[in-house]
Parts: C-alpha cells; structure tokens; sequence
C-alpha cells in the first residue's frame, strides 16, 4: 500500500476537500482515507504558517529577484544578527 500525504479541509455537508489536486497518478479503484483532526485542546502552532501564505510570499521573491530587487547576503546575515 503506498501513502500520499495531503491537507483538506471537510466542508458542511462532510465532504473532504482537498486543497490541492493529488497529481501524476489515477486511482481507478476505491482508495482509503485516514482523517486526522486536531484535538480541541490542541494549541496552533504558531510557527505553522499557512501553505498559502508561503506561496505568495516565494511569488512575491520570485517576482523581486526577476525584477533584479536583490541585496547582498552580507546584507541580510547583518539583519539577522541585529535581531
């Protein structure tokens, strides 16, 4: 049995939807779903950003490098250090 790891969200009427289309492969027969749901009492981490706000800001960067918006790496060692 092979697993492919995927996040969705189940909507009013219980339908799972999935964020993103499952890519490459069809599964012409009945496949098995495990659904883990975090627990009430289990706190969000905050370190978990969104996937969504990843990809815009790596649009953003790539929008920023192609437009040659860059900065030295020397530049940015000496932001991370200051904080």
């Amino acid at each position: 049995m092979k697993a492919i790891e995927v996040t969705g969200t189940i909507d009013s009427q219980g339908n799972l939807v999935l964020d993103e289309p499952i890519q490459g492969t069809t599964y012409p027969h009945q496949v098995r779903v495990i659904v883990l749901v975090p627990e009430p009492a289990e706190e969000v981490d905050p370190d978990d950003t969104p996937v969504e706000e990843i990809k815009a800001s790596l649009r953003r960067a790539l929008q920023q490098a192609k437009a040659g918006q860059t900065r030295p790496i020397s530049e940015l060692w000496d932001r991370i250090d200051a904080e």
